[in-house]
């Protein structure tokens, strides 16, 4: 590689500490999800507990880390890089003003839970929506607190402090597993797990915000609130983050709001759809989290205090685009190719049977499909944004929902009509194509039925969606850029290392045929890593090579942890 394409300095060290503290609070959030798909199932609870925990969340998306990314964190980081000694009493007036609209809306929120879960969950049955109301009202309040933890995190992120604020979140899924394997002794019903497992979501929000607070203190001591003066010149950067705010709202919280739009019309599918929606929701996102937003996250402060030097934000956007491939690549290939395998071994025991283990897999391949598109757009994004342009995003944004809420609305009726029953795809029930109406509400709501595909389409069409807004941020970023394409020449290499990688998937899933689950979805998942791998290297892909030499030096070390080289 030449010197041009070496990963800057920010990008390795903040990308590995984001990488490694959201690492450790997915591997936590998988054991979680694992413990209350045995214990719920795809059944009632839990869709409520799925649509519960989904329908606050808009108000973390609103007002919480993406949208702070994009509106506080660029600010933010431009008055430190210029030591400007407002920036505390910036960074507090913020945090006055998230406290405000977070309460206001907390309190709303609760007292208004039936309606407001009427317009996001409108199609449940009365079963399963006075439960969700019940929910609403409970885990709304942890998700005011997790508001103020994402300002924690922009605070961090902006003093190059990202493994805290990353690897707190584990608190968060702590309490929930504490919970759930105290419910599991006890052999509770459904709906009471869900109810205890919700007032731990509460304890873990308030956790995750506690353990932050001193090391934002510590890193900016002159933390003052300014409301009083909000609008006096000196606070013109709080006016400028205000401006901001609006529309990174759907820019920078695009991923999130269109998985509210689908869990919406996933409530007028069969039981088991938003749930099933939501699990595979929670895998799809898992690496966008990983590799995507530990690049993103180290990378919007450094291009933020770049904002004059274009070919230097080219340079580090071209690297941090073929790292986040890279890894995404990897994982597009395994979810494809053996999917199945990695959400039985998850997920299929007690409650959770071979049928939903399929209807998973399936709503996991489709959202697949957009995978690499959407990990590469948050670092286009971080572009527009370190130039202060939110607008173009938030149109883009637009553009992707309404694209794959169409074609997601048309998809999942046609979708609905095929059974996953006794680990098969049962065909179309005798329907004229095209099907034009979602199913009468006593059989959507009839748990004793096979369940139904419909969420499959809802995740085709938000790949289709990805697919647009990528193409159209990748042009835009090119012309400010002043270059033809972006990252050209880096994709080639990364898909004939996805060949040799489906390849060797394939071989290998032939070759273990009749082993254990568990055994042969860890060795299927890493030949085939491998093998794409290996080709990555053959290929002289960049991040293959960075990741070789760090296994490479982990060995050399030795048991004493100290290399006997050098």
């Amino acid at each position: 590689m030449t010197a041009t394409a070496e990963p800057p300095t920010g990008t390795r060290r903040g990308a590995s500490a984001v990488f490694a503290g959201i690492l450790l609070s997915r591997i936590a959030g998988l054991v979680r999800l694992s413990l209350l798909r045995s214990q719920l199932g795809l059944g009632v609870a839990a869709d409520a507990f799925a649509a519960a925990m989904r329908i606050p969340n808009l108000l973390q998306n609103l007002l919480g880390e993406g949208v702070l990314s994009a509106s506080f964190i660029p600010v933010y980081s431009k008055m430190l890089a210029d030591e400007d000694e407002d920036s505390g009493k910036v960074a507090g007036t913020v945090a006055s003003l998230l406290i405000a609209a977070t309460g206001v809306l907390v309190a709303v929120a609760v007292v208004f839970a039936e309606p407001v879960t009427k317009v996001l969950a409108f199609g449940f049955p009365p079963e399963t929506f006075d439960l969700t109301v019940k929910l609403v009202r409970i885990v709304v309040v942890g998700t005011g607190l997790l508001v103020l933890s994402a300002w924690c995190l922009g605070v961090l992120n902006s003093h190059r402090r990202f493994f805290l604020p990353y690897v707190a979140p584990v608190l968060w899924n702590a309490a929930q597993i504490i919970v759930l394997v105290f419910v599991g002794l006890r052999s509770w019903s459904a709906e009471d797990t869900a109810e205890a497992v919700a007032w731990a979501v509460v304890i873990g929000s308030a956790a995750q915000l506690i353990i932050q607070l001193p090391a934002v203190l510590a890193v900016e001591p002159r933390l003052r609130h300014g409301l009083r003066k909000l609008w006096a010149p000196r606070h013109a950067q709080v006016r400028s983050v205000v401006t901001r705010f609006g529309p990174a709202v759907i820019g920078r919280g695009v991923v999130q709001l269109s998985a509210y739009i689908d869990q919406f019309l996933a409530s007028f599918l069969a039981v088991g759809a938003v749930s099933a929606l939501v699990t595979a929701q929670i895998l799809y996102l898992l690496p966008i989290s990983l590799f995507a937003m530990s690049v993103a996250a180290a990378e919007l402060p450094e291009m933020s205090r770049q904002q004059q030097h274009l070919r230097g934000i080219a340079v580090r956007l071209a690297v941090g685009l073929e790292r986040v491939w890279f890894y995404t690549g990897l994982v597009t290939v395994v979810y494809l190719f053996a999917g199945d395998l990695v959400v039985g071994m998850l997920f299929e025991r007690s409650s959770f049977g071979p049928d939903a283990t399929l209807l998973v897999t399936l709503v996991l391949g489709a959202y697949t499909l957009g995978m690499v598109p959407v990990a590469g757009g948050r670092l286009l994004q971080n572009a527009l944004f370190s130039q202060g342009d939110v607008v173009t995003p938030a149109k883009l944004a637009t553009v992707r929902v309404v694209v794959a809420t169409v074609l997601g609305v048309v998809l999942m009726l046609q979708f609905e009509q095929i059974f996953v029953y006794d680990g098969r795809i049962s065909g179309w029930s005798g329907s004229v194509f095209p099907v034009l109406e979602a199913l009468p509400a006593s059989v959507r709501a009839n748990e004793a039925l096979p369940l139904r595909a419909g969420t499959v389409g809802l995740a085709l069409g938000a790949a289709v969606g990805a697919w647009i807004e990528f193409a159209l941020l990748r042009s835009r970023v090119a012309f400010l850029l002043g270059r033809r394409r972006v990252a050209a020449g880096r994709i080639m290499p990364l898909v004939v290392a996805a060949a040799a990688g489906i390849a060797a998937i394939g071989l290998t899933r032939y070759l273990t045929r009749g082993w254990p689950l568990t055994m042969r979805a860890i060795v299927v998942t890493f030949i085939g890593s491998l093998a794409y791998l290996i080709a990555a290297l053959a290929r002289h892909v960049g991040p293959a090579r960075e990741l070789f030499d760090s296994v490479a030096r982990l060995v050399r070390r030795g048991p004493r942890g100290r290399s006997p080289v050098g």
